[in-house]
């Protein structure tokens, strides 16, 4: 049976420092070992847990399928992902009922900060208000996919914006 994720993403205006205070992060690296238009295979290790995850789809509602893989298997499929990762801290947290991740990319997609916020529904996500240090829905915007971000690095308009 299908899975869907249900998901907001929003680029960041500046980090909510008094959000995150006390708050863990979890390192998160990510590589991609299938990229096509519309379906993308990844891999993932996070808080020494590993995964592999299928998402189809495009935009605010998109399929996804995901299993546990052992350190070992990540380890050996890493290399193949050479030239298509992310690597980020995660922060999770709960804001005005919500489960909000903040991801702040490090390395070459440093100092990209993003928001995301998933829901139950279409019409929950439709309905949602983003705090105010969130900027432009970044939703629809394929340049911010971490897929792409993984493959292509920061959009044009970021690196202009930190010349």
């Amino acid at each position: 049976m299908p899975q869907y994720e249900i998901e907001r993403k929003f680029i960041l205006t500046r980090k909510p420092v008094e959000l995150l205070t006390g708050v863990p992060g979890e390192e998160i690296r990510q590589g991609y070992l299938l990229l096509e238009a519309d379906r993308e295979l990844r891999i993932r290790q996070r808080a020494g847990q590993c995964s592999m995850t299928l998402k189809s789809g495009q935009g605010l509602k998109r399929q996804e399928q995901e299993c546990a893989i052992s350190q070992a298997q990540f380890e050996m499929l890493w290399p193949l992902t050479a030239g298509r990762r992310v690597e980020k801290v995660r922060y999770a947290l709960r804001w005005q009922g919500y489960d909000l991740e903040i991801d702040l990319f490090t390395g070459a997609l440093a100092p990209l900060m993003v928001l995301e916020v998933e829901f139950a529904t279409v019409a929950a996500a439709m309905d949602f208000v983003p705090p105010e240090f969130a900027g432009r829905d970044l939703t629809a915007d394929k340049a911010y996919k971490n897929a792409a971000l993984a493959s292509h690095g920061l959009p044009l308009e970021m690196e202009s914006a930190d010349e």
